[in-house]
């Protein structure tokens, strides 16, 4: 089947790749595992011996005659971001494996992040994207969706995928990472911290000072304290640390 470009289409065909990133996740009890574009099914049949459900959105009704034939499988025909996951809070785990369109990958995982926070996510990415999630405070890829991950979760890169394990051949490299649920979260607004994270890093040539404007005279004691000055840019302040001066804004 010809791959639509439109639809960021790439289809993974080693068989030696897809078992293990199918054993990257260990599921348990009362579990559901997501899948988002399983397209003609190289994964899925994997995910499908495990012992749970496995709930898939696929956009392309092309891939109806390869989807249909696996039992244990549900699969909703539809645009994925434009979904209600609100059904997958029954499940005492929810675990997301998928092999993402380069284009919307922040986006789909924003999408999910609305609805539920799943104990586990095994994501096929761009590398570039891969190196950007898992970034450390002070390197060239740390950003606001860095900080945003480090919200809920552990980022670990697990493997490269050459470009020849695809078809057809995209132009990048990929990696497999993981996301594993912190123990514990955060006890702050989510959607608050985002935003306030989001405006640190609105102008990334500009100092954190200029970002975030008036606020900036709650948040620089603390920036002070850790031995950060006036000019200080927000790619510099880890994600413990955005934390507290979040706080020390909300509790003004």
């Amino acid at each position: 089947m010809k791959a639509r470009k439109s639809l960021g289409q790439n289809f993974l065909r080693d068989e030696v790749v897809l078992k293990r990133i199918s054993d990257a996740v260990e599921v348990s009890f009362n579990s559901v595992i997501l899948e988002i574009g399983p397209g003609m099914g190289a994964l899925t049949k994997y995910l499908v011996m495990k012992p749970c459900l496995v709930v898939a959105y696929e956009i392309d009704t092309r891939m109806k005659r390869y989807l249909d034939k696996f039992s244990n499988l549900e699969v909703y025909y539809e645009d994925f971001l434009g979904s209600d996951l609100n059904f997958l809070k029954a499940y005492e785990n929810v675990y997301v494996v998928a092999n993402l369109p380069y284009y919307i990958t922040t986006a789909i995982i924003e999408h999910i992040l609305r609805f539920i926070v799943p104990l586990k996510m095994v994501l096929l990415v761009q590398k570039e994207v891969a190196l950007r999630f898992s970034a450390q405070s002070g390197s060239k890829g740390y950003g606001y969706f860095t900080v945003f991950l480090n919200q809920y979760y552990l980022v670990h890169r697990l493997f490269d995928v050459d470009a020849s394990c695809f078809e057809p051949v995209p132009n990048v490299v990929s990696s497999v990472i993981s996301l594993d649920r912190k123990e514990v979260l955060a006890d702050i607004n989510h959607d608050d911290f985002l935003a306030f994270v989001s405006k640190a890093f609105s102008h990334k040539r500009k100092t954190l000072k200029n970002n975030l404007g008036c606020l900036f005279k709650y948040v620089y004691p603390i920036l002070r304290d850790f031995g950060f000055d006036e000019n200080v840019r927000a790619e510099q302040i880890s994600y413990d640390l955005f934390v507290q001066m979040f706080k020390s804004i909300t509790e003004k």
